[in-house]
């Protein structure tokens, strides 16, 4: 049952936020934005901020953030 209570609230939460939830998020951890938001955008709409992981291509499309 505690599995489908998280996967319902994962569900939830990237619906209400536009965001992405990773395998194995638990409330409370990071989530995703997606890169289609661009970083001017995803300052806009997350204001508590984000995190950008680096990734060989130097892009910046992996982005978490706190809901």
């Amino acid at each position: 049952m505690d599995e489908v209570m998280r996967a319902l609230e994962s569900l939830q939460i990237a619906a209400k936020h536009k965001v992405a939830t990773p395998v194995n998020w638990k409330p409370g951890d990071p989530v995703l934005i997606p890169p289609s938001l661009s970083k001017e955008q995803a300052k806009q709409t997350f204001p508590q901020g984000f995190q950008t992981c680096a990734v060989p291509s130097k892009k910046e499309y992996l982005r978490f953030t706190h809901i």
